[in-house]
């Protein structure tokens, strides 16, 4: 019985495994318990270990190169084509298997632990930010039931805040007072957390080689180089920046047929976070190009000129997303000359 791929379907506790040989034919299937799923693959001899890109997949990842094999980690949307008959974990880790021998599958490359916890910092930081924006909101909708408004802006909340505590004309009752104090204090503390999660950040960035150097390119800072350097790693598992690119959704969307070539807007795939985040460096340097002759500059004039302020924003965030795969595959740091 020669094991030469095995497709492993992920769970929480319930893991389900398909082994194929070189015939891409079935030999062996099990349900594994998750405290068996190390001790059956150690059993095996080295082999392509399949899963799908999803939760826990990089742990596990990590777990069985570890042990010798070689893991391949697909992208969900290429594997639900490949299930045959009814829905179920056998299929699921069946479709696993034969899916990472098809001809032009992209993998995604196992997250080192180092870059799992720029990734945990940012993700914690995104939902303190979401937090104090409902806190927000939430609080500006109960005073304009009390007749209270205001313009908009954290700045603004922090300040008129302790002004309506201190204000005893008002109209605000004593218990809406205590309340209002209350949300102060949750305000304040979400920012201390930001503020927390911004210095890791920070730190990490100055510690970190590659993030240094992303940081030479117009537009990365410690955030934007540390969200970059967590979800492309060091770049091996794209063949060129335009496909870096594409996987964060920078790239138009092509409807194409019978020969004729239709572009539409920007697909927005994969991290919408850092798609987001990589924009709002690239406005930056927009917003700064009009009074610079540099050719970058210029060649972002020319398109605000043509296309406007937003296309050239999402140009430039392309652009950036290209420069920062070159800089993380080839080592290399930002040459203004080849920009």
């Amino acid at each position: 019985m020669n094991i030469t791929t095995v497709g492993l379907d992920l769970a929480k506790n319930v893991f389900h495994v398909v082994c194929l040989n070189e015939h891409n034919k079935e030999v062996k299937k099990r349900m594994l318990r998750r405290n068996h799923v190390r001790q059956f693959f150690a059993q095996l001899p080295a082999c392509t270990v399949a899963m799908e890109a999803c939760a826990t997949s990089h742990y596990w990842g990590r777990e069985l190169i570890a042990l010798g094999h070689n893991v391949k980690l697909i992208p969900p949307q290429h594997v639900k084509p490949m299930v045959l008959g009814n829905k179920n974990d056998y299929n699921d880790a069946c479709a696993i298997a034969e899916t990472v021998n098809r001809p032009k599958i992209t993998f995604v490359a196992v997250k080192t632990t180092e870059e799992h916890d720029m990734q945990a910092i940012h993700r914690m930081r995104a939902q303190c930010i979401r937090d104090r924006t409902a806190l927000s909101n939430s609080t500006r909708g109960l005073l304009g039931e009390y007749g209270i408004s205001f313009s908009k802006g954290l700045a603004v909340l922090r300040r008129k805040i302790p002004e309506l505590l201190e204000d005893a004309d008002n109209g605000l009752s004593l218990r809406f007072r205590n309340l209002l104090a209350r949300r102060y204090g949750q305000l304040v503390e979400i920012d201390e957390h930001i503020a927390f999660y911004t210095k890791e950040l920070e730190l990490l960035s100055k510690q970190d080689d590659a993030c240094e150097r992303l940081q030479t390119i117009p537009g990365f800072g410690p955030i934007v180089a540390s969200a970059f350097r967590s979800a492309i790693g060091d770049g091996r598992a794209y063949v060129r920046g335009r496909h870096a690119a594409a996987s964060l959704g920078l790239v138009p969307r092509q409807y194409s047929s019978g020969g004729k070539n239709v572009l539409l807007g920007i697909s927005k795939r994969g991290d919408r976070y850092l798609r987001k985040l990589l924009v709002h460096g690239a406005r930056t340097v927009v917003l700064h190009a009009a009074n610079r002759d540099d050719p970058l500059s210029r060649w972002i004039n020319r398109i605000r000129e043509r296309r406007g302020y937003n296309r050239a924003a999402v140009a430039m965030a392309n652009k950036m997303a290209r420069m920062g795969w070159a800089i993380l595959r080839h080592n290399t740091s930002y040459e203004p000359t080849l920009a």
